[in-house]
């Protein structure tokens, strides 16, 4: 395997965002009251319009934050009554260059209270966490991108370059009612805009070195898996269920999404992936050889993050829901699947033509979602500005590319031309199971951690 050495910069002290040592900032100080605010509004999005609860009442919240302090705000519905999308743009020094959005959505997945450990919508603060329902995903980047956006508005602070503020509707069932109806339906509210940062990036890994130190890496997203949630169909006789049947539609079915389910696609290493893994090696000396019998083994040494690594080095196809029949003695006609994919860039065709073979003659597929893949490269002035905003706050780290397993609302953006990066910075705990938080029980983000990422997007901010 090839690896990338990834330049070192010299590595400032620490400081807050305006660059003054012991004091703290206003977007610092209010910062955590605004993360719970924003999980107090219950925005869960089932994917269904009868039963989601609409982003109208959160983005209208978000907007008086915002005119509170000057800014001029567009309010949008996009699509369907109530589901709200605020833009606001700061300007900045240099207005011939393209601007910089950061986007967040402000809808979450359904949370059951009787499973937690405090109410899923409490936002309360309590040993040294904000807990509830899109804590870090991603009201936390939301509540920290408000916090800035109010801090510079009142201090006068002019940036580089023009800010967009995005905060958006129905990211979590595919942004049909959010970012990709924006992107088509409202593209004058990109105007300018070249590069993006929204999540899931930016958060911290702590590795094992060979000298028995520890190292943070900090992990910024450049690619994301395409999202392909593919039908099944098979059809067969009907008939009587005392009868012999060797033309069943049930049948036919399961044994295909049984051969689906267990078949494990190639590895394949992206650029991302593989610059990943080689930063990986350089800093803990484990051998990730894709050729190694037990390179699974290798990657589960990395601890919780080996569940999102472990799905960029192949394509993945989870079936998730099944329906036939309609009574007990009756042999179906149809019978239906549902198979949640994943592909990685570049592999759509060869996917679709391994996926055939397996599912045999009596199975007919089609695709009820397909969101592309995306892929940029880890270089460039943004990304050499978020190296400094995190190094100016943690000066012993390093900054690595790596690929996202799921999508976020950057392929709807990367439609309009805009680079996109996953950069939500947080400092975490190394024994805190980050992955398991997104849509999981007791969903929390560390007070610590949202403090310390409202300083280096402050930081980014300053100087991007």
């Amino acid at each position: 395997m090839t690896s990338d050495n990834f330049p070192h910069r010299p590595n400032p002290a620490p400081t807050n965002f305006d660059g003054e040592e012991g004091k703290t900032s206003q977007a610092e100080n209010e910062v955590v009251d605004i993360v719970s605010r924003l999980i107090r509004f219950d925005t869960s999005n089932t994917g269904d319009l009868a039963t989601t609860k609409p982003e109208r009442e959160c983005a209208e919240w978000v907007a008086a934050q915002l005119e509170e302090v000057g800014y001029e705000t567009t309010y949008v519905e996009s699509g369907a009554p109530g589901r709200g999308n605020v833009f606001a743009r700061l300007p900045g020094a240099d207005r011939s260059r393209g601007a910089l959005m950061i986007h967040g959505h402000l809808d979450v997945v359904p949370a059951e209270p009787a499973d937690w450990s405090v109410h899923p919508f409490s936002g309360a603060v309590e040993d040294g966490y904000i807990w509830g329902r899109g804590a870090i995903d991603m009201k936390d980047m939301v509540g920290m991108t408000i916090a800035l956006a109010r801090e510079f508005k009142r201090e006068g602070i002019v940036p580089p370059r023009d800010l967009v503020f995005a905060f958006v509707a129905d990211e979590e069932a595919g942004g049909k009612y959010g970012s990709h109806w924006l992107a088509e339906n409202r593209p004058d509210l990109f105007e300018g805009v070249t590069e993006a940062i929204g999540e899931v990036g930016g958060f911290s890994l702590t590795v094992p070195r060979p000298d028995g130190t520890e190292r943070r890496l900090y992990l910024v997203e450049t690619a994301e898996k395409g999202i392909a949630w593919m039908k099944l169909t098979a059809k067969a006789r009907a008939g009587h269920g005392s009868f012999l049947h060797d033309d069943n539609a049930v049948t036919y079915l399961a044994e295909a999404v049984a051969r689906l389910g267990r078949h494990e696609f190639p590895l394949v290493l992206t650029e991302s992936v593989e610059q990943f893994l080689g930063a990986v090696s350089e800093e803990t000396g484990l051998n990730f050889d894709p050729a190694s019998p037990d390179l699974d083994g290798t990657l589960a040494k990395l601890g919780n993050i080996a569940r999102i690594i472990g799905a960029t080095l192949r394509d993945t196809a989870n079936p998730t829901m099944l329906r036939a029949g309609y009574k007990a003695n009756v042999i179906p006609q149809t019978a239906e699947a549902v198979v949640d994919c994943r592909v990685l860039p570049g592999r759509l065709a060869a996917f679709e033509k391994e996926v055939d073979e397996l599912l045999g003659p009596h199975v007919t597929r089609e695709w009820v979602t397909k969101l592309d893949t995306y892929e940029t490269t880890f270089d460039g002035d943004l990304v050499d500005a978020m190296n400094e905003a995190l190094l100016s706050q943690d000066p012993n780290g390093r900054t690595v590319p790596y690929m996202l397993s799921g999508g976020t609302d950057a392929k709807a953006f990367a439609k309009l031309g805009i680079r996109c990066f996953g950069f939500a910075p947080l400092q975490l705990p190394p024994d805190l199971d980050f992955t398991a938080l997104f849509h999981g029980v007791d969903e929390r983000v560390p007070v610590d951690a949202v403090r310390f990422g409202t300083r280096v997007l402050g930081h980014l901010f300053r100087n991007c």
